[in-house]
């Protein structure tokens, strides 16, 4: 994976102590509150309901284990003794102390970690598909691009004060598991005929008060106008996005009001002048350069079946399920790709503590080929696991409660921090989530109903991403009450939908009920057990739906 050059390290390093003394000024009185967000911001530092909050960036959702153990630590040492994934691929402390803050951001440096760009009105985490380099259906490794633009962006002149905060992320192949049809610039890495590599780019995703799915502008981009292309877009967006309005100032909006065909005729006039200049195609030696950061690892060559992983899983229930919902094939044959859920039943989603993190990082090292990966639900990644090692790794995940095999299940909720932290919620995500989870606990149940993506929010700001559930809930505000409103039918793959408003909200002490009925109906309307939730709403649409939760309202 990529390691800092010697201009990374100065660059992070001069950032720390820049923003050490600010913090020093602001706890003196000689900055206000005021004074000191936009510089905050600007680092990662968030004030919360109860207390700073500082998100850290893991670019691409790649992390070593020695990475892992320094969050680990300063989990410990610094905050509550745990951290929270989130939906973009970072992690978050929301217990920092103010004093303690640049000592955290130190305490990254060393480990090539910051959190620069987590925050603010400029090009966020590049995200992008959590199996990358593994996953046996990728076209190629989509890490190499995001970590092109990574490079291009960090601290970008022209992008660092756009009208609003900009999102972008990679997928590399035909299930598309970086949800790129909801970001502001979603990149598909695909072959054309001719077998060269370029990009599907859809433009103006996103969720939020106004969510709408990206549009495409290009089939097929040349590889080596990755950037000309990106900065295009980024340019029309700067010039011409709203800045009298917060809530109107995303490209979506953008894209919305002015149309898709004026918005790609200003980017195409745009592109065509960039690269006249010459100064952004990629040179193939700068793609190589890179790519080389991202060779894979030396894996043994080993039969595509374990028959001790049959023999172990045929004598272990546990092991059994594990194999069945948390493992993916891997593009070499004996191995595999482990999903370790942060969401056992009960839990909070997306929680993990410093005592896990550094079990999963000596898991890592040993069984992982020194590699793991932060996906957009809320869960950890070992992307290089031998299937005969796979006995041993859920028994040392099983030790530390993160064994759970319900990945893709209706307990594997993603949720956002909401009103139990967050000063933006309306409402209680993570209780909601639990009570969910406990309510469809059960193994065979969740089996029997099968694939099912629950996301929830707190607020309309939509981090929970519940625009995008099978099943979303939002929270809402009603006269001091918490109430949720439900949609279905949304999706956030390469089949991406919004989900439908089916009704009136409901009350805390009703929604997982509504859930219960949901998921009934489902069953006894599917044509047969492989006919997913999604799939059966989508033929027979929203009325059964609807008519069953709000029989007795009729």
């Amino acid at each position: 994976m990529y390691r800092y050059d010697e201009f990374d390290r100065q660059f992070v390093t001069e950032r720390v102590e820049e923003f050490r003394d600010q913090v020093a000024r602001r706890l003196s009185g000689e900055l206000t509150e005021d004074e000191f967000k936009p510089l905050r911001l600007m680092n990662g530092l968030y004030l919360q309901l109860h207390a700073y909050m500082l998100r850290i960036a893991i670019p691409y959702g790649t992390l070593t284990p020695r990475q892992l153990r320094r969050l680990a630590d300063i989990g410990r040492r610094y905050d509550r003794g745990y951290g929270h994934f989130t939906t973009r691929q970072n992690l978050q402390f929301h217990w920092i102390n103010l004093k303690d803050v640049p000592d955290v951001l130190s305490a990254l440096a060393e480990v090539e970690m910051h959190a620069i760009q987590t925050s603010g009105n400029c090009i966020r985490n590049v995200s992008a598909d959590h199996f990358a380099g593994a996953a046996a259906d990728e076209v190629a490794d989509p890490r190499v691009y995001a970590e092109i633009l990574r490079q291009w962006s960090s601290l970008h002149p022209e992008f660092t004060y756009l009208p609003r905060k900009f999102k972008i992320a990679v997928s590399a192949a035909p299930d598309d598991r970086a949800a790129i049809q909801i970001h502001d610039i979603g990149l598909e890495v695909k072959r054309n005929d001719a077998g060269e590599i370029g990009f599907g780019v859809y433009v103006g995703g996103g969720l939020g008060r106004s969510p709408f799915i990206a549009k495409k502008l290009r089939d097929f981009l040349p590889e080596a106008e990755l950037l000309s292309y990106c900065e295009a877009i980024l340019r029309v967006y700067n010039l011409f996005g709203r800045r009298d309005n917060k809530y109107k100032a995303r490209v979506k909006i953008l894209l919305h009001e002015a149309g898709t065909e004026e918005i790609s005729r200003q980017v195409e006039a745009e592109y065509d002048a960039i690269r006249a200049q010459g100064r952004l195609t990629l040179p193939q030696a700068e793609i190589d350069r890179i790519r080389a950061y991202f060779a894979p690892p030396k894996l043994d060559d080993l039969a595509p079946q374990s028959t001790r992983l049959d023999e172990a899983a045929s004598s272990d229930q546990g092991l059994r399920h594990f194999v069945e919902r948390n493992l993916v094939p891997h593009k070499v044959p004996g191995y595999g790709i482990v999903t370790i859920s942060l969401k056992a039943i009960g839990a909070v989603p997306g929680d993990v503590t410093s005592d896990q993190m550094e079990a999963i990082a000596d898991i890592a090292e040993r069984y992982s080929a020194n590699e793991l990966r932060v996906s957009h639900e809320q869960n950890l990644v070992l992307p290089h696991v031998k299937l005969d090692d796979l006995p041993e790794v859920f028994a040392l995940l099983q030790k530390v409660g993160l064994a759970t095999p319900n990945a893709g299940l209706i307990s594997d909720i993603i949720a956002c921090p909401g009103l139990d932290y967050c000063s933006l919620a309306n409402a209680r995500s993570i209780p909601l989530a639990q009570r969910i989870a406990e309510r469809f606990g059960d193994h065979e149940r969740q089996t029997l109903i099968g694939d099912l993506k629950v996301k929830i929010s707190g607020c309309i700001n939509a981090c929970g991403h519940h625009h995008v559930g099978h099943i979303g809930i939002l929270g809402v505000d009603r006269k001091g009450e918490e109430f949720y409103q439900i949609t279905l039918g949304g999706s956030g793959d390469q089949h991406a939908s919004l989900g439908e408003i089916v009704g009136k909200g409901f009350s805390s002490a009703e929604v997982v009920d509504a859930i219960e009925t949901i998921v009934e109906t489902y069953l006894t309307r599917r044509e047969n057990a492989d006919e997913t939730f999604l799939a059966c709403f989508r033929r027979i649409g929203e009325t059964p739906f609807q008519e069953a939760l709000y029989a007795d309202a009729k």
